[in-house]
């Protein structure tokens, strides 16, 4: 079973994820709400997968990106962002995020997109 690392501000997006994430038979096994705790957090449990939020406080998804590609550039990680930050999606694409995916969260979004990278 695969893990995923959620990393996201907002509790009800994390919710939403998880559920998701869990019905798809993937194990999610940690959760984060800023880059900072989401990079610690991706150390000590080396998921399969990080779900990443680009606009978080005290460290951006873009600069823990950073991090984690640095600690292991064969990390697989997934840019969550609203619409109408395409810059940042840019950036983050060029940082090694293997895709992205918009708000408000869409299921079939969600599993397409996971389904191709695990």
């Amino acid at each position: 079973m695969a893990t995923v690392l959620i990393v996201d501000d907002s509790k009800t997006s994390r919710r939403i994820l998880g559920d998701i994430l869990r019905a798809m038979e993937l194990e999610v096994v940690g959760e984060a709400v800023n880059g900072d705790e989401g990079f610690q957090k991706y150390k000590e449990l080396r998921p399969d997968l990080v779900t990443m939020d680009i606009t978080m406080p005290v460290m951006s998804g873009l600069d823990a990106l950073l991090l984690i590609k640095q600690e292991n550039p064969e990390a697989k990680v997934v840019m969550i962002t609203a619409a109408g930050q395409k810059a940042n999606l840019v950036r983050a694409v060029k940082a090694g995020a293997e895709e992205f995916i918009t708000k408000p969260l869409e299921e079939s979004e969600i599993r397409r997109v996971i389904g191709r990278i695990l």
